[in-house]
C-alpha cells in the first residue's frame, strides 16, 4: 500500500474509531433505567427462588438468579398504602403521615421521584397506587387503578383525570401499558417505572387462563395452622383465621351467584361463564356433596386459598417475563435495573391466618430481588437486615440523584456491590390500624439477630419476646421469664434509641409511661 493511501484509509478510520469510543464511554456513563414491580400481599414464602417447591414463579425467580436476593427485607409498617408510601418517601408512616390505609397521602411532601425528575429521569406510575389521593406532580406520567382496582375488566384514573376502562384481565393489562409507555417515552433520556401490581391482593381472582392451574397439588398444612396461641394476646385476639374469618363466598367463590353478587359484576359474559363452571359447576359441586365439619372444613378452605392465591400469582409471573422478554428484544435489558418487590409479607395458613399486619415474621418479610447487569454479580445473596425505607435512597444513589436529609432510610447500593459493608444490627416497626378489619392490636418494636421485643398497646398494654433462634414461629412469648434481666434491659435500651432514631413521638409517649 502507497504511502499516500495508507493515510487516506486512516483518516478514514479515526473519526469511526473517536465515534466508537464515545459511544461505549456514553454507554459506560449513561444512567440506568429503573424498572420497579411492587406486587401486592404477594410473600416471599410463595416464590420458587426463595424455596417454594411448589410455586410456578420461573420470571421472578429468574430476576434473583440475573442479579441479587434479599434474605432479610422487611417492612416499617405492614399494610399495603403505608408501605407505598415508604417506598415514595423513604421515612417511617408516622412522619409521612400514612400510619394506615383510610388516611389520605400528603402528595406534597418530599417524594424520591422528583428528585429523579430533576436528575433527568422520566418518571411513570402504573396500576395500583392505593393512597387516597393522586400522583398529581410527583410522576411526569401516571395511570393508576381507583382505590384496590378490579381483576376483570378495571377502570384507570388518567392525568386527565379521566376515569377510562380497559377490557381483559388487570395483570395483562397493566403490563401492556407499561410497555406502551416505555415504547412511547423520549428515548434521550433514562426513566423511572413503577408497576404496581393488583395481585395477589384479596379476594384472588385468577385469569381465566389460570383457573384450576394449581388443582393437582396438594399444599403442605403448616405445623402451625391450628396454633391456640397461649401467652399471646394480641394472636388470640385477631380476626383474621382461615377457619372463621375467611368466607366462603367472599373469598372461595363457593356458591356464588355469578349474575347478582358484586364481585362479579364487572365480568363479561364469556368471563362469567369460565367462573360459572369452575367455581359453580365444579367446586361449589365439590363442596356441597363433601359437607365439610370441623378441620375437615377449615383443611378444604386452606387448600382452596392456596389454590387460588398461587393461581392469581401465576398471571403475575407470565406478565414480569413479558416485561423482562420486552427488555430483551429491544436492547434495554443491559441498562435497566430491574426491581421485584411486595408491599409487605402474607400469611399462608401460619398461625391459622390470611392476611398480614403483625410484625411477626410471616408478614414483616418480604420478597425482594433485584437485577442490574452492569453492576450487580449474578446469583449474590445478601442476609443483612433491610427495610422498605431505604428503597428511596437506594434508588437515588443507582441514578446518582441527590437524596433529601427527610429521608429515614439510608441505601443499600454499597451493599449490593459489597457484602462486607458495615449494615444496621436491629430495625425498628410501628403498626396502627384498628380494630377494623382484622382486629389486629397497634404495636411497635425492634427485631435484632437474634430477639425480638414488641410493645401492643391501646385497649390493652402488654410486652412480648421472642428468641428468634429457638423459637423461629414464635409461638412462645418469654418476657417474663426475662423481666428485669439484663437481656430486657438491654433491648429497651435499643428500642428507646430506635424511637428516637425515628422520631416516633407516639411510640416515646407508650414508653414513658
Amino acid at each position: 500500500m502507497s504511502q499516500p493511501t495508507f493515510y487516506k484509509l486512516f483518516a478514514l478510520f479515526i473519526p469511526i474509531w473517536f465515534s466508537f469510543a464515545s459511544s461505549a464511554q456514553d454507554v459506560k456513563h449513561k444512567k440506568p433505567n429503573i424498572i420497579f414491580i411492587l406486587s401486592d400481599d404477594h410473600t416471599n414464602k410463595a416464590i420458587g427462588v426463595y424455596g417454594n417447591k411448589l410455586a410456578k414463579t420461573p420470571n421472578i425467580d429468574r430476576i434473583a438468579n440475573e442479579g441479587a436476593l434479599f434474605n432479610n427485607f422487611f417492612v416499617t409498617n405492614s399494610i399495603c398504602g403505608p408501605s407505598r408510601a415508604a417506598l415514595l418517601t423513604g421515612k417511617y408512616s408516622h412522619v409521612n403521615g400514612f400510619i394506615s390505609n383510610d388516611k389520605k397521602f400528603n402528595i406534597n411532601q418530599f417524594i424520591f421521584s422528583r428528585s429523579l425528575a430533576e436528575s433527568g429521569y422520566q418518571t411513570a406510575w402504573i396500576g395500583k397506587w392505593h393512597l387516597e389521593t393522586l400522583p398529581q406532580d410527583a410522576f411526569s406520567y401516571w395511570t393508576i387503578l381507583p382505590d384496590q382496582g378490579h381483576y376483570f375488566n378495571p377502570d384507570f384514573i388518567t392525568q386527565a383525570n379521566d376515569t377510562v376502562n380497559h377490557k381483559g384481565y388487570v395483570t395483562d393489562i397493566i403490563t401492556d401499558l407499561s410497555k406502551d409507555w416505555i415504547e412511547k417515552r423520549d428515548k434521550d433520556k433514562p426513566f423511572f417505572l413503577v408497576i404496581g401490581e393488583k395481585a395477589t391482593h384479596r379476594e384472588w381472582l385468577p385469569a381465566l387462563e389460570d383457573l384450576g392451574a394449581y388443582d393437582d397439588v396438594t399444599f403442605p398444612v403448616p405445623s402451625t395452622f391450628y396454633d391456640t396461641y397461649e401467652n399471646r394476646k394480641a394472636a388470640a385476639h385477631q380476626d383474621m383465621s382461615i377457619s372463621g374469618t375467611m368466607k366462603l363466598g367472599f373469598d372461595l367463590k363457593v356458591n356464588v351467584d355469578y349474575e347478582t353478587d358484586w364481585i362479579y359484576s364487572r365480568l363479561d359474559s364469556e368471563q362469567r361463564n369460565a367462573y360459572r363452571a369452575y367455581y359453580g359447576d365444579r367446586i361449589s359441586k365439590e363442596f356441597n356433596d363433601r359437607k365439610l365439619t370441623g378441620k375437615k372444613l377449615a383443611e378444604w378452605k386452606f387448600q382452596r386459598y392456596m389454590r387460588d392465591y398461587f393461581s392469581t400469582a401465576k398471571a403475575l409471573d407470565r406478565n414480569i417475563g413479558k416485561i423482562l422478554n420486552f427488555l430483551d428484544d429491544n436492547g434495554l435489558a443491559e441498562n435497566t435495573i430491574v426491581i421485584y418487590g411486595s408491599d409487605q409479607g402474607f400469611y399462608l395458613g401460619e398461625h391459622g391466618w390470611f392476611d398480614k399486619r403483625f410484625i411477626y415474621e410471616e408478614s414483616l418479610r418480604t420478597p425482594f430481588m433485584i437485577r442490574y447487569p452492569r453492576v450487580i454479580k449474578a446469583g449474590t445473596v445478601i442476609e443483612q437486615p433491610v427495610l422498605n425505607i431505604d428503597w428511596a435512597p437506594t434508588l437515588l444513589a443507582m441514578a446518582d440523584a441527590p437524596a433529601s436529609k427527610e429521608i429515614q432510610g439510608k441505601s443499600f447500593f454499597d451493599l449490593l456491590k459489597n457484602d462486607e459493608v458495615s449494615w444496621r444490627d436491629r430495625i425498628y416497626y410501628h403498626y396502627y390500624e384498628y380494630p377494623q378489619p382484622h382486629r389486629v392490636m397497634p404495636h411497635f418494636g425492634i427485631r435484632t439477630t437474634k430477639f425480638k421485643l414488641i410493645r401492643f398497646y391501646g385497649e390493652q398494654d402488654f410486652w412480648e419476646l421472642y428468641d428468634l433462634e429457638k423459637d423461629p414461629q414464635e409461638l412462645n412469648n418469654i418476657y417474663s421469664e426475662f423481666e428485669n434481666s439484663e437481656l430486657l434491659i438491654a433491648l429497651k435500651k435499643d428500642l428507646a434509641i430506635s424511637i428516637k432514631e425515628y422520631k416516633d413521638d407516639l411510640a416515646a409517649e407508650i414508653m414513658s409511661k
